[in-house]
């Protein structure tokens, strides 16, 4: 049976079993759509919300045994993931900054001190988190 617009009757009850379940371990929209063997668009507007539920299902379940590990099983791990991911809470971050007083300092400490800074700027990548800047160090 070839596809309409408008509804997923061509699909056997086996093919929507395995597509909720692909869309619930987090395969992409284009693996599932290639699996029907039609594009990403038509898909989503024979499925899409039917895939968004499948989804919001996983993540649910997901979400739900994340909590119980963090609330009743003491996993330390799980409350810090907790925390940081739906609380906001990041570690701490202390910079320091040291000047020293260049004007004090010869030609050659100058150019040593700018050869060590670029060393140090090459193993200093710059991330974005929730549109924060923070710098973390990349040591090779």
């Amino acid at each position: 049976m070839e596809p309409q617009e408008d509804e997923a009757g061509w699909l056997s009850d086996e093919q929507r079993r395995t597509v909720r379940a692909m869309a619930g371990y987090g395969a992409p929209r284009s693996s599932i759509a290639a699996y029907l063997r039609i594009d990403v668009p038509r898909l989503n507007a024979l499925l899409g919300a039917e895939l968004d539920q499948a989804e919001a299902d996983a993540n649910t379940k997901v979400a739900r045994a994340l909590f119980q590990m963090a609330t009743r099983q003491n996993n330390v791990a799980a409350a810090i993931f907790w925390m940081k991911a739906r609380a906001g809470w990041r570690e701490k971050v202390e910079i320091k900054a040291v000047v020293d007083d260049i004007s004090r300092m010869s030609d050659d400490e100058l150019h040593a001190e700018i050869r060590r800074l670029d060393r140090e700027m090459k193993t200093v990548q710059a991330v974005v988190v929730d549109d924060a800047p923070r710098v973390e160090q990349h040591r090779s």
